[in-house]
């Protein structure tokens, strides 16, 4: 039996049309539950800079809600070879994210209605290793502390919340053989070694 290779476009297109599939890969990168799931549009034709072709990336973007009623939105972006310009275009990608009007949801707060900007959770599918960590899955998670005291704040602040965001970076190279847990299991479907 053949599997067909999920981290060329179309493919990967095609898995996260299923609601069920996008719900199970997000909320277990996420290691949380994940009770809804919007996808947005989100396909691009870009043309690059310096060179004679053109490359489709295909990026998923959802708006997900948790079982508290919290929405947030996830990006999720595979990017399969490395080109110097990769982080400014990550970085241009994520600013746009905050920008796009298609990326707020209304709230009524005191009998008026206001924009709201979920929190962004970026998950990166690699197709090349890091430089110095080795790691298949690499969570970064914002921290906020008393710079003066050196104690972890506890709760959270809209204001941070909306121009800070935590990132999930999944190194397809470094995927291990041994699955060692439920995550590794799942991911295990992008390992290059079994297509």
């Amino acid at each position: 039996m053949q599997i067909a290779n999920p981290i060329y476009d179309v493919v990967f297109k095609h898995l996260l049309e299923d609601n069920d599939i996008a719900r199970l890969l997000v909320a277990t990168i996420l290691g949380k539950e994940v009770t809804e799931i919007s996808p947005l549009p989100q396909e691009k034709t870009i043309p690059m800079e310096q060179r004679r072709f053109t490359v489709y990336r295909l990026d998923y973007s959802a708006r997900i809600r948790g079982p508290d009623g919290g929405y947030e939105q996830v990006i999720i972006e595979i990017q399969k070879a490395k080109f110097p310009a990769d982080i400014m275009r990550f970085r241009r990608y994520l600013g746009n994210q905050y920008q796009r009007k298609e990326n707020t949801f209304t709230v009524r707060v005191d009998g008026k209605e206001q924009e709201k900007h979920p929190h962004i959770v970026a998950i990166y599918f690699l197709g090349y290793p890091l430089d110095r960590l080795q790691a298949p899955v690499i969570q970064v998670v914002r921290q906020c502390y008393d710079i003066t005291t050196g104690d972890r704040l506890a709760g959270s602040e809209e204001f941070i919340e909306s121009l800070t965001h935590d990132a999930f970076i999944i190194q397809i190279p470094a995927l291990r053989e041994e699955c060692k847990t439920e995550l590794e299991q799942l991911l295990s479907l992008f390992d290059q070694r079994r297509v």
